[in-house]
């Protein structure tokens, strides 16, 4: 590859003539790593006439280049970074770019917490021979081959506008479309093109919605434990959030504190515990929030993983003041990556989302909205997730069946479907120390502490998920996490539990 021309610049504070000054740039490119052995350099002529010298002044510098070993003459190829040139790291790096005196952490207005969201998963996962991690896509029951084929038909010439545009604030409206006429109905709901908002997936429907919602002034509700990326969220906007614990029914509506002015809650099936509140519970919750003036932001969560039963229906289908503002995503059922949810609430709210959200992105891309309309029109997304489902429920089954055979405790819903459980540690084990000891045995599990708030500090509860991870090996990984847990039980405790 020829390097652009455009990636060489003089430097007018370097003293020292022409040649010496052009040696000098091309020299800290290639300790920088910016010029890699191999790459083809600029002729001669052309670096000379970007850079506005003559051409011999180039040609000699070149030639000192060769004599030092960072370039090499190629007969009439031109010159090419030498393959045996100093590396970046074998010499100290050049101190063009000055020193940052910026004191970062008074600069800031505003510090998101980091590393949160991916709750600790390394990002070579896949490596590992037991990854019971949770949200990531199985490569095995993935449909790819007609994924492609719609990505294909919205590369088209009938599409190319739709791909190309800038539409403004615009969705797609085959996309809102089968939002609207297939999706919404299947949990309940109805709702007007001008009551649906198209977003980048979950968290950027949460973040809408609590921009808009919330300020320092108002106070919050949420699941505790609940998802870690909500907090940030909230936190962002400096309201006062208030934790209300999660029972085996989910949110329970009698324990709503007074004075909230937001709450978020995952009634179909709630982060991380699994549980499912009860459609008497949903009524009640309504009665709560009518009678308070509380609105209420319902997030859809993994509704459509139920292995054994039909989904309760949505809240939002229940609300008959407009309370409710629903959130769903496609992200958890086609793959993560996709990146698409959208945002269901009265056309009000909807038009000053979309005001937010143009300020931000404009739109989520045409391509992926125009791709992921024909994938779900031509039913193809229906047949992906009702594979999904059954493959979902087999694992399900043989990771129950271990979990029990090796005595591990389940701490939240063990018949709600999903793709994970929640689990507890015996007294004395730390489920973070634990899940970096079964790295060891090339174990992945996510150790619970980011989904409880700062004060509760829990570090005895961990997810196990099976969306990632081929039937066939569960058993042995739970038998691994069992081992682990067994030799990090204190003596005392493990003799107890034996008698």
């Amino acid at each position: 590859m020829t390097i652009s021309v455009e990636c060489f610049l003089l430097d007018p504070q370097h003293s020292g003539t022409l040649q010496s000054r052009i040696r000098q740039m091309v020299a800290e490119g290639i300790l920088a790593g910016r010029l890699r052995p191999g790459e083809r350099m600029p002729s001669s002529r052309r670096l000379a006439e970007h850079l506005g010298v003559s051409r011999i002044t180039v040609t000699l510098a070149y030639a000192d280049l060769v004599a030092d070993d960072y370039l090499r003459a190629r007969g009439r190829s031109g010159y090419f970074v030498s393959d045996s040139a100093p590396q970046p790291g074998d010499f100290p790096q050049p101190g063009a770019r000055g020193t940052d005196v910026v004191d970062w952490a008074r600069a800031l207005g505003h510090r998101p917490a980091s590393g949160q969201l991916n709750m600790g998963k390394p990002r070579n996962w896949r490596e590992f021979r037991y990854p019971f991690v949770y949200g990531q896509a199985d490569p095995e029951l993935f449909d790819h081959a007609n994924w492609r084929g719609c990505m294909i038909q919205a590369l088209g010439q009938r599409d190319f506008a739709r791909m190309t545009d800038d539409q403004f604030e615009q969705d797609d409206p085959g996309l809102l479309e089968y939002i609207a006429r297939h999706t919404l109905p299947r949990r309940g709901i109805l709702a007007r093109g001008d009551e649906i908002l198209v977003t980048l997936g979950a968290q950027n429907a949460l973040w809408l919605t609590a921009q808009l919602l919330l300020n320092q002034r108002r106070n919050a509700g949420i699941e505790e434990p609940g998802y870690p990326g909500l907090r940030d969220i909230l936190n962002q906007t400096r309201c006062k959030v208030t934790g209300i614990p999660v029972g085996p029914r989910g949110l329970e509506p009698d324990a709503l504190p007074e004075g909230m002015d937001v709450l978020f809650c995952t009634p179909s099936h709630h982060c991380p515990t699994g549980a499912t509140m009860p459609l008497e519970a949903r009524h009640a919750l309504l009665v709560v929030a009518n009678a308070r003036g509380l609105l209420v932001i319902e997030d859809d969560y993994e509704f459509e993983i139920s292995h054994d039963r039909a989904p309760l229906p949505a809240l939002k289908s229940l609300d008959r003041e407009g309370r409710v503002i629903h959130i769903g995503s496609f992200s958890k059922s086609m793959f993560p990556g996709l990146r698409l949810g959208f945002l269901v609430g009265p056309a009000e709210f909807i038009r000053e989302a979309r005001a937010l959200r143009a300020t931000v992105l404009r739109h989520p891309p045409g391509l992926l909205q125009r791709a992921a309309a024909h994938f779900l029109s031509l039913g193809h997304y229906d047949a992906m997730l009702r594979r999904l489902t059954r493959a979902f429920a087999a694992r399900r089954a043989v990771m129950l069946a271990a979990v029990r055979a090796e005595g591990l405790t389940i701490a939240g819903a063990a018949g709600d479907g999903g793709s994970s459980l929640w689990m507890r540690t015996p007294d004395g084990v730390s489920a973070t120390e634990l899940s970096q000891a079964l790295r060891a045995d090339s174990v992945l599990i996510e150790p619970g502490g980011p989904f409880f708030g700062e004060s509760l500090g829990n570090d005895r509860c961990y997810r196990i998920a099976y969306s990632s991870i081929t039937q066939d090996r569960i058993a042995e990984g739970i038998a691994r996490i069992a081992r682990r847990t067994r030799a990090m039980t204190p003596q005392g405790q493990r003799t107890s539990r034996a008698g």
